[in-house]
């Protein structure tokens, strides 16, 4: 991704927490007060977004676009979604390995809502910032673009895919943060791009098909309204 010298810049002035300063003590309170999520609807959600891949964000952002989202009935937006998640996923990953900060479950005991297994894959990638939540928020800020009336409703989805992390207890609350800006540098990196520019005008025709077609609704929009209707801290 060109200019991804000059996200790490944008960051720079937002450090990974030190031990015991103020931003550190708040994301252990807040990870220990998420504990008592485990087993609810919220965290639920929560596992079911961990799943990062383009057709995990497509169904995640279905209720919010009120259409039922899929890799095969929008492919256009499928791609560039991809696309725009490779350059996210890099800024991501080049931050993490400048401040190797760690994850919750690694400062203190606490359950997470993932397989043993995955705990044990995570724990070998830094904590800051969320890639999780740096690709989903680069992901609606696409998706508010092509869709302006639904927006609000997107943004607040691609909040609550950040929060997930934090529920799930496998980033503090400052890595969800620093996920969220980094997600914005990169998406400012990409509006500058003419090839980006000339895939949404693609994607804005499918999905306006689609949605036009009436076809396709999500299921269970109720249910997810009412569960992300509370903060999860």
């Amino acid at each position: 991704m060109k200019g991804s010298l000059r996200v790490i810049t944008v960051l720079a002035a937002l450090a990974a927490p030190t031990t015991g300063d103020a931003r550190f003590e708040a994301d252990m309170a807040i990870f220990h007060k998420t504990r008592s999520l485990k087993g609810s609807p919220r965290w639920a959600l929560a596992q079911s977004d961990d799943n990062l891949s383009v057709a995990g964000q497509l169904h995640a952002f279905s209720c919010s676009l009120g259409v039922a989202l899929t890799a095969e009935n929008a492919p256009k937006l499928a791609n560039l979604i991809r696309r725009a998640n490779v350059d996210a996923n890099a800024a991501s990953n080049t931050i993490k390995n400048l401040y190797r900060h760690k994850r919750p479950f690694q400062l203190a005991e606490g359950d997470v809502c993932l397989p043993d297994q995955e705990r044990d894959s995570l724990a070998r990638s830094p904590d800051y910032p969320s890639g999780h939540t740096t690709l989903s928020w680069d992901t609606g800020l696409i998706l508010a673009e092509l869709m302006p009336a639904d927006a609000i409703a997107v943004l607040a989805r691609a909040r609550a895919f950040g929060q997930s992390r934090v529920v799930c207890g496998v980033h503090n609350l400052s890595a969800v943060e620093a996920g969220w800006m980094t997600a914005a540098a990169v998406y400012a990196l990409q509006a500058g791009s003419a090839e980006f520019h000339k895939d949404l005008v693609a994607a804005r025709e499918e999905l306006e098909e689609l949605k036009k077609s009436g076809k396709d609704k999500p299921a269970g929009c109720e249910a997810e309204i009412q569960t992300l209707a509370k903060d999860p801290y």
